[in-house]
């Protein structure tokens, strides 16, 4: 009996130590199987330290760096109306003349610009000082100067300005591409003429086009509250540097609905500098109509992928034209660049240098040809761009 106890005791003591070994190195070995239709949670590990919430932050840093940058610009147009109709009577204008002319009437319009350079260069849009008679730009200081239009462009809905200023506070441009979808931003501008305003929010997209505002298209989308007289604001980011020009709003009742789009600042900058320097943009231009290349086209020319742009039209005694391109090409690359769509085809163009040759790359009847077209200087259009 005490050998058998013995025995049973020598047994325990292997069999506790053994459990011991497991639960210390191997304790999943010892848990139930999950019951069917439970479900498992995978967790992640607590963060080391708690991350600072970006609603939570306070952006008056950010908004006192950049409102001294952004200034209000009004605008003067006289608009001449439409004539008397009696006047067309030339009895009744030998009696009354030129009483019954329509005297001209003024039109005001308002926006915002920003401070781009020290000694009084300012960036807004287009849409803001087009066709302005007189045109003044109110500081954040209250001072208001007269101001002229160095240059615009139609095609991205930009305008540079001059005053007459020295030491001004010129806005700290981003780096481009820094922008991130949900990143904070902030717009800073002078909505429906109540006085300087920044609003928060985050940006909902990049790339945003197809939308029919502007030639060339590549805007930021934010819900920012971008309302009427925001038009050439800036967008800044959490650090109060401009990451864009607020330019236009999508709404149906006038006011801001949460769809803001701004020019973003690499848009921005190589406009800004080209009008700076030389008063005005030039573009590459070949002449040709394009459309997108959509999956059922693609399969009736036969292509594996729907890359590419269409060509629908090439204009006669153009550079395409001349070059060799007709229209039912498929157009592949532009340099070596391959294109993706006929946004993307109107990019690469218009990067081109007027004057040099560029290697079209398209696709004809099953097969790839490399043609050459010299590059012409792409004409001013001019673009009706959505209000604010």
């Amino acid at each position: 009996m005490r050998k058998i106890w013995l025995l049973f005791a020598q047994s325990t003591t292997i069999a506790l130590g053994a459990l011991f070994v497991v639960l210390l190195f191997r304790p999943d070995l010892l848990r139930w199987p999950a019951a069917p239709g439970s479900l498992t949670i995978k967790e992640a590990a607590p963060p080391a330290a708690p991350a600072a919430a970006g609603a939570s932050a306070s952006f008056a840093p950010a908004a006192q760096k950049v409102i001294p940058s952004v200034v209000n610009v009004f605008t003067q147009q006289k608009v001449r109306r439409a004539p008397h109709p009696a006047l067309d009577d030339p009895i009744f204008r030998y009696f009354f003349g030129d009483r019954l002319d329509a005297p001209p009437r003024e039109v005001s319009n308002l926006g915002s610009g920003v401070i781009v350079t020290a000694n009084g260069y300012i960036l807004t849009n287009h849409h803001v000082i087009e066709a302005a008679d007189e045109i003044q730009v109110a500081l954040a200081d209250g001072q208001t100067v007269p101001a002229r239009v160095v240059g615009a462009d139609p095609d991205t809905d930009l305008a540079v300005l001059k005053i007459d200023a020295d030491r001004l506070p010129a806005i700290t441009f981003a780096q481009p591409d820094s922008l991130k979808v949900g990143d904070w931003v902030l717009a800073v501008g002078n909505p429906f003429g109540v006085g300087q305003t920044v609003t928060a929010g985050i940006v909902s997209a990049l790339g945003r086009s197809h939308l029919g505002i502007n030639t060339f298209e590549n805007f930021i989308q934010t819900d920012a509250a971008i309302n009427p007289g925001n038009s050439g604001g800036a967008l800044v980011d959490a650090s109060g540097n401009l990451v864009g020009i607020n330019s236009a709003i999508y709404s149906r009742s006038g006011g801001s609905q949460g769809i803001g789009f701004a020019i973003p600042v690499s848009i921005a900058r190589q406009v800004m500098e080209q009008i700076i320097q030389t008063g005005s943009v030039t573009r590459g231009w070949v002449g040709v109509e394009v459309q997108d290349l959509t999956p059922e086209l693609a399969e009736s020319f036969n292509l594996k992928q729907s890359e590419g742009a269409l060509i629908a039209g090439v204009l006669k005694g153009g550079p395409a034209d001349a070059g060799g391109v007709r229209p039912g090409d498929i157009l592949l690359a532009v340099n070596g660049r391959k294109v993706a769509n006929s946004a993307a085809l109107l990019n690469l163009i218009a990067d081109l240098k007027p004057g040099t040759d560029a290697r079209l790359t398209v696709a004809r009847k099953q097969q790839t040809i490399d043609l050459v077209v010299r590059v012409g200087r792409r004409p001013l259009q001019r673009t009706q761009p959505q209000e604010p």
